[in-house]
């Protein structure tokens, strides 16, 4: 009956699990992302309840329920042959995903008597008597699934483990997800401009406290490398090689750390290792694409490499296409194949691939505005258009997200226009630009200068005018 399926619905909203943590679709690669928590499962066992949980939804959201049903199953056994003593307080998760599923599958009764499950749990492990139950175990869980989902979630994830970590400060598990995504985030921030905040710290007492997970030596590696501490960096990476040689997770950050170092022959070693470990992982494809393509320019200066340059690229292509293919939500790896086109003369694919990524509803701004400025660079110096290169940039600009790739637009757009301007080519057009790209940025002032220069060479252009009228009234 109606009324049931309602009063039902309104209790599936309180339950805490991947269905009320707001996890949307559009934000992963769904294949990519079943792959990553397949070979997590493989190789770091003591996760696992985490894990199936998650890929229970994941197989929801692919539409197969059965499946999920059967890894919820497995989800159920891992609480019980990992932890035997709190069985009921591990399967809370579980429990609401079982629920869901059965919502879903239209079979009220069995959400039912798993939703009650939950109610009576909760009253069991709560003082209170409303049964929505803040256990830190749920919100390290929800952390961990925050971090899968891609990096809308890092800041969402790492309050999770904030959240986790004040019930019980000294938990290694809760320590490790914090440090994670404080890595994540400073990564971002590196990368589009933003609020850096230092992971070193948590880093190190994550390591302390997990001294046999090799994933957050890796990172913490990887952080000293970037404070320019390489050498003691290193050292975790040799030490993590040691106790982990076969664990990809760990083995994909180590060759990024030889890469950085300029290591590419040894990176490409580890990677090939980790690859034949799981074959169908996006981030070592483009991993190893990286590497193929510094190698390329490594190769470019010397004599007689004509032959292996070319296989290079092809290889960078494949692995390059391999990641867009599998992830198309890994918007930095268009980029990169649209650069490999362009180094190979393969300008149309090059053209269709900027084209496809710009079009794409999905893409951030920060990305956007990165992809921006390469699709400028490729219309400046492979196809000789600095007019179109100036357009790019300038779409990349009128993005208004503080970015580097903003910042690297603005840079370009100058360079061009000025260069133009002062060699005598510049006409009206050229100064305008000039002037838009100073409003764009601020600089309000030399707009000015910009526009009234290009009313005198134009003076019946309308679009001149009402620019300057409105930037003399907002001074």
């Amino acid at each position: 009956s109606t009324i049931s399926k309602n009063s039902l619905k309104a209790s599936l909203l309180q339950l805490e699990c991947h269905f009320t943590w707001t996890l949307l679709t559009e934000d992963v690669g769904l294949e990519a992302l079943e792959q990553t928590i397949v070979d997590h499962i493989e190789f770091v066992k003591e996760s696992s309840i985490v894990d199936y949980n998650i890929l229970s939804y994941v197989c929801h959201l692919k539409k197969s329920n059965e499946e999920a049903l059967r890894n919820l199953q497995k989800a159920e056994e891992a609480a019980q042959k990992y932890h035997p003593d709190e069985i009921a307080r591990r399967s809370l998760v579980t429990w609401g995903n079982y629920a869901w599923i059965y919502y879903h599958m239209e079979r009220y009764e069995e959400a039912q008597t798993y939703v009650s499950k939950v109610e009576n749990i909760c009253k069991k492990l709560s003082s209170t008597a409303h049964w929505k139950i803040q256990l830190p175990e749920i919100y390290a869980e929800q952390g961990w699934a925050f971090l899968r989902f891609g990096r809308k979630y890092f800041e969402k994830a790492k309050n999770c483990f904030e959240n986790a970590l004040k019930s019980e400060p000294d938990n290694p598990d809760f320590h490790a997800g914090y440090a994670i995504a404080t890595y994540r985030l400073e990564d971002l921030a590196q990368r589009y401009g933003g609020e850096i905040s230092q992971s070193l710290n948590a880093l190190k007492r994550a390591v302390e406290l997990n001294p046999n997970n090799t994933t957050i030596m890796a990172l913490l590696a990887l952080e000293l490398q970037r404070l320019k501490q390489v050498n003691e960096g290193e050292r975790y990476i040799e030490e993590g090689l040691k106790k982990t040689p076969d664990l990809p997770i760990f083995l994909r950050y180590a060759a990024n750390f030889y890469r950085k170092k300029g290591y590419v022959d040894k990176a490409v070693e580890i990677l090939k290792k980790a690859l034949a470990l799981t074959p169908s992982s996006v981030f070592l494809h483009h991993q190893l694409g990286l590497c193929y393509r510094d190698k390329i320019f490594q190769l470019k200066n010397r004599r007689n490499t004509e032959e292996e340059v070319e296989n290079l690229i092809q290889l960078t292509i494949f692995h390059f296409k391999t990641v867009v293919k599998k992830k198309p939500v890994f918007f930095y790896a268009h980029g990169d194949l649209a650069k490999m086109y362009a180094l190979a003369k393969r300008y149309e694919e090059a053209e269709e691939t900027f084209q496809g990524v710009l079009h794409r509803k999905d893409l951030p701004c920060g990305d956007k505005q990165e992809l921006y400025f390469q699709y400028g660079n490729f219309q400046c110096f492979q196809m000789n258009s600095k007019s179109k290169a100036i357009k790019c940039y300038i779409e990349g600009l009128k993005i208004e997200d503080d970015s580097c790739g903003r910042n690297k637009c603005r840079k370009a757009a100058e360079r061009l226009l000025k260069q133009k301007i002062k060699s005598g080519l510049g006409d009206a057009t050229d100064i305008g630009m000039l002037g838009l790209v100073h409003k764009l940025t601020g600089k309000k002032q030399e707009a000015i200068q910009c526009y009234k220069k290009a009313i005198v060479l134009d003076p019946s252009n309308e679009d001149y005018q009402n620019a300057l009228c409105e930037l003399q009234l907002s001074i």
